[in-house]
């Protein structure tokens, strides 16, 4: 049974700034050689790993709202420099814009059903929310009106 999760982006303005550093990101391990994997390193291991790769994406929070998927394609437990065990999660670059849904600041990541997981923007054929400023999406989203 697919299982996702939900974490807080930190210090993203937006969906089209996560896209711009995972470019950037994949460019710099090409430059070095590398196979370029798009990764994010966070302190918890899930325990949930079979279910979270059965399907399951990263549902990202930027500036108060989940509006953004990624979807899983690893989770590595690794253990840092300091000695402390970590999650190495591996995403599909891709960044799948999803309907805004307000979400509360919470530390590290939590688990998300997928009946609790907003829907792909593709999904409901875009809208006329498309070219709407942040700003009024992000007000509407807490009222519960987009």
């Amino acid at each position: 049974m697919t299982l996702h999760l939900i974490k807080l982006c930190v210090g993203v303005e937006s969906i089209a700034e996560v896209v711009e550093w995972i470019a950037e990101d994949l460019a710099r391990q090409r430059a070095l050689g590398l196979e370029p994997e798009d990764t994010h390193t966070t302190r918890m291991v899930p325990k949930r790993i079979p279910e979270l790769l059965d399907g399951g994406s990263l549902y990202w929070v930027i500036k108060g709202q989940v509006q953004a998927r990624q979807r899983l394609r690893d989770l590595r437990p690794v253990v840092g420099a300091d000695g402390i065990q970590r999650c190495r999660i591996v995403f599909d670059p891709e960044v799948i814009p999803t309907e805004w849904q307000p979400k509360r600041p919470f530390q590290g990541w939590r688990y998300l059903e997928p009946k609790d997981a907003p829907r792909d923007l593709a999904a409901l054929g875009g809208g006329p929310n498309d070219d709407m400023p942040d700003a009024l999406k992000a007000e509407l989203a807490e009222l519960g009106l987009l």
